[in-house]
């Protein structure tokens, strides 16, 4: 996982590789696919990479393919989804101190070309889709519609973290489908589990635009529960917890998914009980440290087909 850095209020990372390596006309493109911040690509990837290992291992070989081929799936829809969220909220975001920076609204980028390298990147997300089995297929292809919708509903509702956990962790069920060709309730019960983690996550990352999101009219569960948000993570927490413990239990996991599983509790209970909601660093902070939370799930699960 690359280390990011912020400058000020906002949300470019000057010191990544794709701002210092990239030849200058491709570093927009690169922030919008969000290259520079690799946190999200973990946050969707790893939810398949669960249900994958849920569905392949103890075959270790195989597992590393399946896992190889779902972190170039994720790579490339989490690029062609964020390169779509900027076109839709190009307006929002210019009113908004962290992303008035962004390509779009900053003028560096035309609607016309980003719409290209959206295409460009679901291409790519395409060839992996028809390396799958034509079940798995058809359980990605289902997610789009949630992709297509997210954008517009912080403008709605106060829970568009909910649409966005949905999407986000589809790949719960797209790991399982394209190792097994089938679904189980072990799988059901990750996703639950994944999005009530999303509740969790994404509400600590609106936290940093409160301010922005009041004065611009965007909705989100930060301004929701700004009252008593450790009330409500705990809930979600708690949540996703009672689904991933569901999951072991639905999959027949032995008792090393369980003891990792505590750690995972013991994650979410550090980033609730200290967690400053009114210190953007901090939740930023936050925020990134579930991609080590979803590495220690993927290594729960892992463990609990060990004999």
């Amino acid at each position: 996982m690359t280390a990011e850095r912020t400058t000020g209020f906002t949300d470019i990372d000057h010191g990544h590789w794709s701002l210092r390596y990239l030849p200058p006309w491709m570093r927009p493109y690169g922030r919008l696919a969000r290259w520079d911040r690799p946190i999200g690509i973990w946050l969707l990837m790893l939810p398949c990479w669960w249900s994958a290992a849920l569905g392949a291992a103890p075959e270790w070989a195989r597992l590393a393919g399946w896992m190889a081929l779902l972190a170039l799936g994720a790579l490339a829809m989490r690029g062609a989804g964020c390169t779509w969220n900027d076109i839709v909220d190009r307006k929002v975001d210019a009113r908004v101190e962290r992303t008035r920076g962004r390509p779009l609204p900053a003028g560096e980028v035309t609607v016309r070309n980003a719409l290209i390298w959206m295409v460009l990147q679901a291409l790519v997300a395409a060839v992996v889709l028809f390396k799958l089995n034509k079940f798995a297929g058809l359980v990605a292809l289902l997610s789009l519609v949630l992709v297509a919708i997210y954008p517009t509903m912080k403008r709605f509702t106060y829970w568009p973290q909910v649409i966005l956990g949905l999407a986000f962790n589809w790949g719960a069920l797209v790991g399982y489908a394209a190792v097994t060709g089938t679904l189980s309730w072990a799988t059901f019960a990750l996703y639950v589990g994944g999005v009530a983690w999303t509740l969790v996550y994404d509400t600590i990352y609106a936290m940093q635009d409160q301010r922005d999101d009041a004065i611009v009219g965007v909705r989100s569960t930060a301004r929701r529960f700004a009252a008593a948000p450790r009330r409500w993570l705990t809930l979600f927490a708690a949540l996703a917890m009672a689904a991933w413990t569901a999951a072991g239990l639905l999959g027949g996991l032995q008792a090393g998914y369980f003891v990792l599983l505590a750690g995972v509790g013991l994650h979410l209970v550090w980033q609730i009980a200290l967690l400053k909601p009114n210190d953007q660093a901090d939740c930023l902070m936050r925020f990134k440290s579930n991609a080590w939370l979803g590495l220690l799930l993927t290594a729960a699960v892992i463990a609990g087909h060990a004999a």
